[in-house]
C-alpha cells in the first residue's frame, strides 16, 4: 500500500485519478485550510465562504476526472485558479462595482513584518497594530484588490504567480495592487489613522 503522506500533490492528484479516493481525502487535508481562509479573505462572509469553498473542490473533483489537470503544473496553484473562478463567478452574478480614486500617490508596499525578530516588545506591538489596523482597512477594497494584496503580501506570490492563478495579465495585477495601495492610503488620510512601522 503507498504511504500518501510521502506523496508529492500532483502523485496524488493522478493517483486519485486512477481510482484512489484516499488520494484526494490527503489533497483535501493538506489546502483545505490555505483554501479556505483565501475564500473567506476575498468574500468576508463565512456562509458564502462555505458555499464557495465546496464549490471549489466540486470543479476539482469534476475537472481531475475529466481529465483536465496535467502534473507539470503546481497542483495548490490550479486549485487556487479553479477558486479565484469561482469567486469572480459569484461577482459577476452579482454584478459589484466598486469605484477606486487614484487621486493620492503615496505608497504602503513597504509594510512588512520581516523585521519583527530583532525589535524591541513595544516596537513589536506597535508594528501588529499597524499591520492589524491595515488588514482592517483591506475589508474596504473591492474583491479584486483584496485578493491581488492577499496573495502578494499573506501568501508571499510574486505578481507573475498572481497572475497565472487569477487569469489576467501581470499589469493587470500591478494595476490591481496600485489602486489598492491608493486606496488604503485615501481611507488611511480620511479616517486620520496614522500607520507608522518602528
Amino acid at each position: 500500500m503507498k504511504n500518501l503522506n510521502v506523496m508529492t500533490d500532483e502523485e496524488l492528484a493522478m493517483d486519485y485519478v486512477n481510482g484512489n479516493n484516499r488520494a484526494f481525502d490527503e489533497l483535501l487535508f493538506r489546502h483545505q485550510s490555505k483554501l479556505f481562509s483565501y475564500i473567506l479573505f476575498v468574500v468576508r462572509d463565512r456562509e458564502i465562504a462555505d458555499d464557495l469553498f465546496q464549490e471549489t473542490f466540486v470543479k476539482v473533483i469534476t475537472k481531475l476526472q475529466e481529465g483536465k489537470y496535467s502534473p507539470s503544473g503546481k497542483f495548490s496553484a490550479w486549485m487556487m485558479r479553479i477558486a479565484h473562478n469561482v469567486i469572480m463567478d459569484l461577482y459577476r452574478g452579482l454584478k459589484v462595482q466598486k469605484i477606486v480614486d487614484t487621486s493620492d500617490d503615496n505608497d504602503l508596499s513597504n509594510i512588512s513584518t520581516n523585521d519583527f525578530y530583532s525589535m524591541d516588545i513595544e516596537s513589536q506591538y506597535v508594528n501588529a497594530q499597524v499591520l492589524k489596523d491595515v488588514k482592517k482597512l483591506m475589508n474596504f477594497l473591492p474583491a479584486s484588490q483584496r485578493e491581488v494584496v492577499y496573495m502578494r503580501y499573506y501568501q508571499q506570490l510574486s505578481f507573475k504567480e498572481i497572475a497565472e492563478m487569477t487569469n489576467v495579465s501581470i499589469n493587470t495585477s500591478l494595476g490591481r495592487m496600485r489602486y489598492a495601495i491608493l486606496n488604503l492610503r485615501r481611507m488611511v488620510k480620511e479616517n486620520e489613522i496614522t500607520l507608522q512601522m518602528v
